[in-house]
């Protein structure tokens, strides 16, 4: 009990150090208020939680602009859109600063932005939409984000070819090294070139000296511990391996006695899990009922086995882990995966390990009812085959007869036997005592 308690003290603990936020030292209130927000990694749904976040924080500071340091690959296009929808609703100027690379969803960002400058070893394009399996999506994909990059573009006054040639590969723009089947990627040069970046510069010092604001107050958010946990932990690379981690943690620690190291590692991958995909927005009040509800009932089952509780504990466990994912095929790959692997060490365990230890010895029944432990099914009195009585009432065909001074209960051979007639035992199967009716004594033989 004392082991339990400590654990939630500690993960109590823990979730409040995680979601504090460094506090910047106080500065000239006249000056400039300049944030720096940093878009860098894949982009998903935690970025777009955390964008989120620095942008209501920039606005309720009443900032003066906000500057994006983009360093991305790319990533999710439903996300992109999620980030774009903040940066068209935002209140305060914003810049682009393309420090290195701005590919796929990142230059989609970029283009939101009202300016944007680029670091002279920046890159930004190659914006082609494609599946989680590297291959290109389908038309109907394509054609949404193509006109979602020329929206952006057109936004700010951009010439759109250049963005529908980033993400379009039939445009012909050989002049810039795309031709026929090729994405548009543009250098600092070409996009200062063609209008898509107010200038060139080396560091973020230069950005704020183009912008005016050279003696800015600068605040540059960052993630928090929580938020770094929810864009790791709703990776779909870790996602089965989380799971997998909870559901082979916790198998162990049926085998094994007390509560220990699989059982914190089961629970905490858990834990991980549902908290990561809640500060990313995937999981919402449904998943948290249906988790809260499937905890109940197993908890239910400990104390009321019947077997149903646990069953639809568990499956409301499970519904909870589906609707909390961003891409439900992929979540429910994740779920058979660690499912797989969970049943295949509970097999082991059970066949090839003495579970008579742990919670298992909870989980499986050990007792036998043996004739050697002294059990039987029926009592089976094969002593009263041959004995004579008289029957004691109608035998149509069962009845009561009595054999010295017991009463038993008979069934007739044959059809009916009447009352006080003679009858004798002629078999005995378990409970069931058969007669024959006595019509002389020739018969006892």
């Amino acid at each position: 009990m004392k082991r339990i308690v400590y654990l939630v003290v500690i993960f109590a603990l823990s979730f409040i150090w995680l979601n504090q936020q460094p506090i910047d030292a106080e500065n000239d209130p006249s000056a400039p208020l300049v944030y720096i927000v940093p878009v860098e990694e894949e982009v998903e749904r935690g970025l777009a939680a955390f964008m989120d976040r620095s942008i209501q924080e920039a606005e309720e500071n009443f900032a003066d602009h906000i500057i994006f340091e983009v360093d991305t690959p790319g990533g999710r296009v439903d996300s992109a859109n999620e980030i774009a929808g903040l940066l068209s609703a935002v209140n305060v100027p914003t810049t682009a600063y393309v420090k290195s690379q701005a590919l796929s969803a990142g230059s989609y960002i970029s283009l939101m932005a009202d300016d944007i400058y680029m670091n002279t070893n920046g890159t930004m394009g190659a914006s082609g939409v494609v599946t989680g399996d590297g291959s290109a999506a389908d038309s109907k994909a394509q054609s949404a984000w193509v006109s979602a990059m020329v929206a952006a573009a057109e936004r700010n006054d951009r010439d759109p070819i250049y963005a529908r040639a980033m993400a379009d590969d039939s445009i012909d723009l050989s002049e810039y090294n795309a031709g026929p089947g090729e994405f548009l990627t543009l250098s600092p040069n070409q996009a200062y070139e063609v209008g898509y970046a107010e200038g060139v510069v080396n560091t973020r010092d230069e950005v704020l000296e183009h912008l005016g604001y050279e003696n800015a107050h600068v605040v540059e958010t960052q993630p928090t511990l929580s938020e770094n946990i929810a864009r790791f932990v709703t990776s779909p690379i870790v996602i089965p391996i989380l799971l997998s981690i909870a559901s082979i943690g916790l198998i162990v620690e049926l085998y094994s006695p007390g509560f220990g190291i699989p059982g914190i590692m089961g629970v905490s991958s858990l834990i991980l899990f549902f908290y990561g995909h809640l500060i990313a927005g995937f999981a919402g009040h449904e998943a948290m009922i249906l988790l809260l509800t499937g905890l109940v009932l197993i908890i239910l089952e400990i104390f009321f086995p019947s077997g149903v509780f646990g069953i639809i504990g568990g499956g409301a466990i499970l519904g909870a882990m589906l609707v909390s994912g961003a891409d439900m095929g992929h979540m429910a790959l994740s779920i058979g995966i660690s499912l797989l692997l969970a049943f295949v060490l509970a097999f082991f365990l059970f066949k090839k390990l003495d579970t008579n230890r742990g919670l298992f010895k909870y989980l499986v029944l050990k007792d036998q009812t043996s004739n050697e432990l002294g059990y039987v099914s029926n009592e089976n009195r094969r002593e009263l085959v041959g004995m004579e009585g008289q029957a004691l009432t109608f035998l149509r065909p069962s009845g009561t007869a009595l054999f010295g001074d017991e009463r038993l209960d008979v069934v007739s051979e044959g059809g009916f036997i009447d009352r006080n007639h003679p009858v004798k035992v002629v078999k005995v199967e378990g409970s069931r005592i058969v007669v024959r009716e006595l019509i002389n004594k020739e018969e006892e033989n």
